[in-house]
């Protein structure tokens, strides 16, 4: 449709797209001002009026809990996993892999850091979909623990992927052996700077000892 000026207009947003691109605009502020981020913030970054804002979320509570769900999500981990080359070498596919999820940890960590630094962590967990307004606690928690098992179980499942061309030279398959790597970047990312992405991976291909047995 063209507008008076005789330029295309972009097409309309649907809700969910709206809400999405306000979500992107407010992560790095969440990150920065926690709980104590403005939805006048938010609206600037996102160049629209903060009446839009109000009518995506209701609250700002509502948008926080958006862009926690946001940062849990691994939907884009899993398909960057999932696109790694096969034509790689094992070691070079799974340092790949260990920068996707630790990324993946760093920005989870940050939003929830910053909202529970400043108080802003709801009784409800984000992860898990919305349910019911009149759902327990105990339910919500039990829909959010479903949901992280439901997200170990994908990342697993494409991980033991990467692992399939050498499943013969395996000592384990390739499921197991992707488990045990989640396990171990899931740590190495609770304490970023220990180890790189390229040691994790010779750790854990090579063992601690350069050559042989100890004596």
């Amino acid at each position: 449709m063209m507008n008076q000026t005789g330029r295309r207009r972009a097409p309309a947003m649907t809700p969910e797209q709206r809400r999405e691109m306000i979500v992107r605009a407010a992560l790095p502020l969440v990150v920065e001002y926690g709980t104590s981020v403005t939805t006048a913030q938010v609206a600037r970054a996102a160049g629209i009026g903060e009446g839009t804002v109000f009518r995506a979320f209701g609250d700002k509570d509502a948008l926080l809990d958006a862009c926690m769900a946001e940062a849990l999500r691994p939907d884009d981990t899993l398909a960057h996993i999932a696109s790694v080359s096969m034509e790689l070498p094992l070691a070079e596919r799974l340092i790949e892999a260990a920068e996707a999820m630790r990324g993946y940890l760093s920005r989870m960590g940050a939003v929830a850091g910053a909202l529970a630094a400043s108080g802003g962590l709801r009784r409800r967990d984000p992860s898990a979909p919305e349910g019911r307004e009149d759902e327990s606690p105990e339910e919500r928690l039990r829909r959010g623990g479903d949901a992280r098992r439901a997200s170990m179980a994908a990342h697993q499942e494409v991980l033991a992927g990467l692992f399939e061309p050498e499943r013969d030279a395996l000592k384990l398959p390739p499921d197991r052996l992707a488990q045990a790597f989640q396990m171990l970047v899931m740590s190495a990312g609770r304490h970023p700077g220990t180890l790189t992405s390229a040691e994790l991976v010779d750790l854990f291909l090579h063992g601690a000892l350069t050559t042989g047995e100890p004596g």
